[in-house]
């Protein structure tokens, strides 16, 4: 008579087998050799003896038994055949004894193939193992740039620093990004009591997080557990209890969802002017009181132009909403604690707040978290995150524009380009201000300089020095001892003339989105969209524009008119392909580009003569923006990869 156990786990391993037979699927362990026919031992790396999560070992390094196994490792082999008697002994001696030999295993591309050890392997998995001991061999794949690669190498970083198996992200730059929220220094070699600490609360958030549900979502525990790390403090969730901890994951539980959504975000191009329905005002409600507003700024009004221009689309506000609102603003609130700035003004009263630096979203995504009844808004681009909105304006098309002038009254074939932060949306600008110029000029070359590398007067002397007299400038441009936002200017022996400058309309902005909270028509597009809301309106919305000085030339200014015009009714696109790139690529040769490739840009077109600079040269101003919101290219390059 059979063993039980054998019984038990034989069952198992032909309710997968035919599981897989109906799914069309191979019903048998997949052997690596097969799948990796030609590796070289080069490409090994003894890791020694580690402990392996059980559910990460897949299959067997050759052919041989595998056969004996169904996918999940149970034998399927008959209960009277030599294989059957051979695990029933070995089950006997681990109830005994326990298995203490560790396996030896093949580890390529974090999945784990058995060479030695299948049985015990079986059995171990058959007691619900969590890890197994084994002596492990990485082989390491060829760097062929595919995602799936790429990442791998990402672990392979963080293996050496950590020494840890568990972890497995799904998204790029999380491994750093755990690291940064568990207060690690870059290249940190983790102590013995962090890999213990760590451990502990990964296997105790898995427990949690697996109960509730994870095992539904294709998000790994560790994708989970950033998420979760993004709003709650890594050195607080150990005082925490299990209650805690999962009423906090209910909390995040929509952005844990997003992560598995290839498109988490709901990019909205234009205000829509449809009236909530019947159904939505009676599920949502109506209202018909005084809004409370706060506007929450990372600086002042008098040392930042930016918070300057949201301070006069608050003032703005008041002016054509009258009674219906009443704002507040709180400045410097990274000077303080940004959180509790946000929450003082929940407190104060305000259900809609405004937080206008990407800097802030942090403090924004924990506090909204937190009081789901206020609606948060971050003006930022590209946030996965379901529980704040976002905001940003296509200025690229004032930008495209702007170097059309350009192009058209360069007395040269070169013009110049002032920008701050390779965030997104910054590159879709100097790219689209490069066509603008070219559209006009075939021979126009932009000058491309970043006043975060050095500062604003180093950035303008190097295109000066360069013969460089028409700039237009994303930052500032002095006038006299004071900087000051200027747009197009020609710069020629210290004076500074006007030509146009592009204009943020942020009252305009303001009073449209504050007008869809009051009738409750961006709370039932929320609920529809079930994604990451992002409100990224243009010059048809009139939250962008442009102004010309009167010294510009009529043709000229007749020439804005129709851009202006052509843009908003959709005849024209900046990113109309065929594009061409820095290096030789072409893009889109006949398409226009989607939003998403339009705020993912990390790439410059051919006619700029310039780069996105690298992460280190940049100021600590712009590290900690570019941190949140800066593009792939210079993110990738932060995290080594």
């Amino acid at each position: 008579m059979p063993d039980p156990r054998y019984y038990d786990a034989h069952k198992l391993g032909n309710r997968e087998y035919r599981s897989c037979i109906s799914r069309g699927e191979y019903p048998y362990l997949p052997a690596l050799d097969e799948m990796l026919p030609d590796h070289s031992r080069s490409d090994e790396v003894d890791l020694g003896i580690l402990q392996i999560p059980a559910e990460k070992i897949v299959g067997t390094k050759t052919r041989g038994r595998s056969n004996s196994f169904a996918r999940n490792f149970m034998p399927i082999a008959p209960d009277n055949s030599e294989f059957a008697g051979k695990w029933e002994h070995l089950c006997i001696a681990h109830l005994r004894e326990g298995i203490r030999d560790p396996i030896k295993a093949y580890e390529y591309l974090g999945r784990y193939y058995v060479e030695e050890g299948n049985k015990r392997t079986s059995i171990l998995k058959f007691f619900d193992a969590v890890t197994i001991p084994a002596h492990v061999i990485r082989i390491l794949p060829e760097r062929n740039g595919s995602k799936e690669v790429e990442m791998y190498y990402e672990y392979v970083d963080f293996f050496a620093l950590s020494g840890l198996v568990e972890v497995e992200f799904t998204k790029p730059g999380s491994y750093k990004r755990l690291q940064e929220l568990m207060g690690m220094e870059e290249g940190h070699v983790w102590t013995q009591e962090e890999k213990s600490n760590f451990k502990s609360v990964y296997y105790t958030f898995k427990t949690l997080y697996q109960a509730m549900g994870g095992g539904q979502i294709r998000a790994t525990v560790s994708d989970a557990l950033l998420a979760y790390l993004t709003v709650y403090p890594y050195k607080d969730i150990c005082q925490k209890s299990d209650q805690e901890i999962k009423k906090e994951l209910q909390q995040v539980w929509e952005d844990i969802a997003l992560i598995e959504d290839e498109d988490p975000i709901d990019v909205k191009l234009t205000p829509e002017n449809k009236s909530p329905s019947l159904i939505d005002r009676i599920l949502i409600g109506t209202d018909t009181g005084e809004m409370r507003v706060a506007f929450v700024h990372d600086s002042s009004p008098e040392a930042s132009s930016w918070t300057r221009g949201h301070e006069r689309g608050r003032e703005y506000l008041e002016q054509v909403m009258g009674r219906e609102i009443e704002t507040k603003a709180y400045f410097h609130a990274l000077s303080e604690d940004p959180e509790k700035v946000i929450r003082q003004a929940i407190e104060d009263g305000s259900s809609t707040i405004f937080t206008t630096s990407p800097r802030l979203l942090p403090a924004a995504l924990k506090v909204a978290v937190e009081n789901p009844q206020a609606t948060i808004f971050n003006c930022s681009l590209n946030q996965s995150h379901r529980y704040i909105r976002t905001y940003y304006a296509r200025m690229y098309e004032v930008k495209f524009i702007i170097g059309a002038v350009a192009g058209s009254m360069a007395r040269e074939d070169m013009v110049g380009y002032l920008c701050d932060y390779p965030i997104f949306g910054q590159i879709a600008g100097i790219n689209a201000f490069a066509l603008g110029a070219q559209m006009v000029n075939p021979r126009a070359r932009v000058c491309l300089e970043w006043s975060s590398v050095g500062g604003v007067d180093a950035a303008i002397k190097r295109m000066t020095d360069k013969g460089v007299k028409l700039i237009s400038s994303q930052d500032m441009v002095r006038q006299g001892d004071e900087w000051r936002m200027l747009g197009l200017s020609r710069v020629e022996g210290g004076q500074v003339e006007k030509m146009v400058r592009p204009l943020w309309q942020w009252g305009t902005y303001y009073e449209e989105l504050l007008r869809r909270v009051k009738n409750r028509s961006a709370q039932a597009e929320y609920q529809q969209s079930g994604k990451a809301l992002s409100y990224y309106w243009g010059l048809s919305a009139g939250v962008v524009d442009l102004m010309c000085s009167d010294r510009l030339p009529d043709p000229v200014k007749k020439m804005v008119d129709i851009l202006k015009k052509s843009i908003c009714a959709g005849l024209c696109n900046p990113f109309q392909g065929p594009l061409y790139t820095q290096n030789g690529q072409t893009l889109q040769n006949d398409q226009i580009l989607t939003p998403e490739q339009i705020i993912n840009m990390d790439y410059l077109v051919e006619n700029v003569e310039g780069i996105i600079p690298q992460y280190d040269t940049l100021s600590d101003v712009a590290k900690a923006t570019v941190d949140l919101v800066g593009v792939e290219s210079v993110t990738k390059e932060k995290r080594g990869a």
